[in-house]
């Protein structure tokens, strides 16, 4: 078992326990046009390097782990303001109903607070299909989904068997890994077998 969770685990975790196993257990990734998408818009945010304009400092691709959570990545960029640290996400889809990217965006911000001892209030998500900036509130909820996302995919890990694929179509049609996962096959086969 790792010591540390890639922090963007989390994401997959969120969305699908069985895309989180597929994805960081087994290895399994396909690229699709979306995922190609995605790659490159995030290049930007990747290159590293910090950026100033007046008062507003803008560091790209940070490190960031927490002791705490057992969590390890990178934040694509943290902003420094006046009012304090910002960490900033950036999507290739548009905002969606899932909570996973916000989640993902926590567990960042609370590093962010174990590593600098600053509190992070907030923080945002950039969708590239809308063009907008979502504010993610870092409320009390939404940190304690996020250590318990961490505890289940250490649960997960400790059990060693694949979870079942969930039956909720409308995730697993934008999902980049159907067709190594093929829910609705493996459910079928599961409900003749009962």
């Amino acid at each position: 078992m790792p010591d540390y969770l890639p922090i963007s685990m989390l994401n997959q975790l969120a969305y699908c326990e069985r895309r989180f196993w597929l994805m960081y257990v087994q290895g399994e990734m396909a690229v699709n046009a979306p995922v190609l998408e995605g790659i490159q818009q995030h290049e930007r945010a990747h290159t590293g390097g910090v950026e100033r304009d007046g008062d507003l400092v803008v560091h790209r691709r940070v490190y960031l782990w927490s002791d705490y959570l057992r969590v390890a990545g990178f934040a694509d960029v943290v902003e420094e303001r006046a009012e304090g640290l910002l960490p900033v996400e950036y999507k290739h889809g548009r905002m969606g109903r899932w909570l996973n990217d916000h989640i993902q965006l926590c567990a960042q911000a609370i590093c962010l607070e174990e590593r600098t001892g600053r509190p992070v209030e907030r923080g945002e998500i950039f969708y590239w299909k809308s063009r907008r900036r979502e504010r993610v509130v870092f409320t009390p909820e939404l940190r304690g989904r996020t250590e318990a996302a961490v505890a289940r995919a250490f649960e997960l890990l400790s059990i060693g068997r694949i979870p079942p694929p969930i039956d909720y179509r409308a995730k697993c049609q934008d999902c980049s890994v159907e067709g190594i996962c093929l829910p609705r096959e493996v459910l079928a086969l599961s409900r003749g077998a009962d």
